[in-house]
């Protein structure tokens, strides 16, 4: 099934749902250690995104999060294993509160590769303003050209990414 996409100008109260939500997820992973980023687009200011919050939540090993997918299920995140098989290091995650964003949390070792990479392009994207600026006009641009197709525009966008990752220092 395709679904749209839908693009929104930067919001403020981005970065306040994430820090709900990071303290949501630390009731369940105080006891380990246990690192919580806001990753994606919607974490860099003045950036346009789909309106969904992206979380990476790092731990020292699957098995931790694995150990605790009924607490995340708890707090209303539906275990998407389906993934699994094309991003095996990688556990994932979605919440869709009624009266709020969509929440995507992936689940991965601190340090992986995932774990890396996500951090990097994101701090790239906010240290650097051509940067961001390319990459915003690629979203709107890819989101008039696969306006019906999420799945495309989000597989579209990865050869920049990858460039960018490639690229940079």
């Amino acid at each position: 099934m395709k679904s749209n996409v839908v693009i929104s100008s930067y919001s403020e109260e981005w970065p306040r749902i994430f820090a709900q939500i990071r303290n949501e997820l630390f009731t369940v992973f105080s006891s380990t250690n246990t690192q919580i980023e806001h990753i994606g687009s919607t974490a860099v200011i003045g950036l346009c995104a789909k309106p969904v919050i992206d979380v990476l939540l790092g731990v020292n090993a699957l098995s931790e999060i694995e150990s605790r997918i009924a607490l995340l299920e708890a707090l209303g995140f539906d275990y998407v294993s389906k993934y699994e098989k094309e991003i095996p290091t990688r556990r994932y995650f979605v919440k869709s509160p009624a009266n709020s964003l969509r929440i995507h949390l992936h689940g991965v070792e601190i340090g992986s590769r995932i774990w890396c990479e996500h951090l990097r392009f994101r701090d790239l994207l906010r240290t650097n303003d051509q940067l961001r600026s390319e990459y915003q006009q690629l979203k709107l641009r890819l989101a008039t050209q696969y306006a019906d197709d999420k799945a495309t525009y989000t597989d579209a966008k990865a050869p920049f990414i990858q460039s960018v990752l490639k690229t940079s220092p």
